[in-house]
């Protein structure tokens, strides 16, 4: 207890002073190692009890693209995604995801994104990222993938026009394939408010087996058992300087990732003994 005041009184202190720095896109590492970081911990390890795989297909240094499945109705898996790097990599590495507009135009929400090392999903951005030798993660399947029924579970939807593989293939860094499996049971979707998600101007309002039939408990994930597994890496350096403006190789890369990432799901699905097990 008094070693959990101290670094309290110690972190309030620095924070008072101004003794942290922020980078050029909002990122705050005193913040995300202090706050955000530790506060996700006990759900990654204790409520959804977070299995990974592949760490080693990650590298230790340099950019790397991180491309995953996105799901789950309140779209944490990117957030259980980063922590499993930075809480599982041997280099502690952070994962800066790219967000749609909507993510940072929501009051605190978008806030505790930046802070947290999100950024905007833009070219310009994900350039800077890569120059930097940073570490990105895109979700292309955006709130197509997050707010779709659960009869439509583990299928992936359209991965966009490639823009991710472009900025990949620009950079020469590698892609890596990472698929999730354990976010699309945390809040089944069964249905959709159309005319309450129009008003509120949000791409769905879902209904769950517990929203809104039980309020804002409702909202709290279930305990569902996940994996996630960073696949090998697929290389784009080989391919020159000129090939982000190649549509046919962006496309048949596209659909390599997208081809890699579900034929992982259905194996994992596979091997897991139950849902929340």
């Amino acid at each position: 207890m008094e070693r959990r005041i101290a670094a309290t009184l110690a972190f309030v202190r620095r924070r008072l002073e101004g003794d942290y720095s922020v980078d050029e896109f909002g990122y705050d590492e005193h913040f995300a190692e202090h706050v955000i970081f530790p506060m996700l911990r006990p759900i990654y390890r204790n409520w959804f009890r977070v299995e990974v795989r592949g760490l080693e297909n990650i590298p230790d240094e340099g950019g790397a693209l991180i491309v995953s499945n996105h799901s789950g109705t309140i779209a944490i898996d990117s957030l259980m995604v980063a922590q499993a790097i930075h809480d599982e990599h041997p280099k502690h590495r952070v994962m800066r995801a790219l967000g749609a507009d909507l993510v940072f135009q929501t009051p605190v929400i978008g806030s505790f994104a930046r802070r947290g090392g999100s950024t905007l999903a833009t070219g310009d951005d994900v350039d800077r990222l890569f120059a930097k030798g940073e570490l990105v993660g895109v979700f292309p399947e955006g709130f197509k993938g997050v707010g779709k029924p659960f009869k439509e579970r583990y299928k992936l939807q359209r991965f966009g026009r490639g823009g991710f593989v472009s900025a990949a293939l620009k950079a020469g860094v590698p892609i890596i394939p990472t698929s999730v499996v354990g976010a699309e049971e945390i809040a089944p979707i069964i249905g959709n408010m159309k005319t309450v998600a129009r008003l509120l101007g949000v791409p769905y309002a879902p209904i769950t087996p517990t929203f809104p039939l039980l309020g804002p408990l409702g909202l709290i994930p279930l305990p569902s058992k996940w994996i996630i597994e960073f696949g090998a890496p697929i290389e784009t350096a080989s391919h020159g300087t000129g090939a982000a403006d190649d549509p046919m190789l962006v496309f048949d890369l596209t659909d390599q990732v997208r081809e890699t990432i579900q034929q992982t799901l259905y194996s994992l699905l596979m091997q897991r003994r139950s849902v929340f097990f």
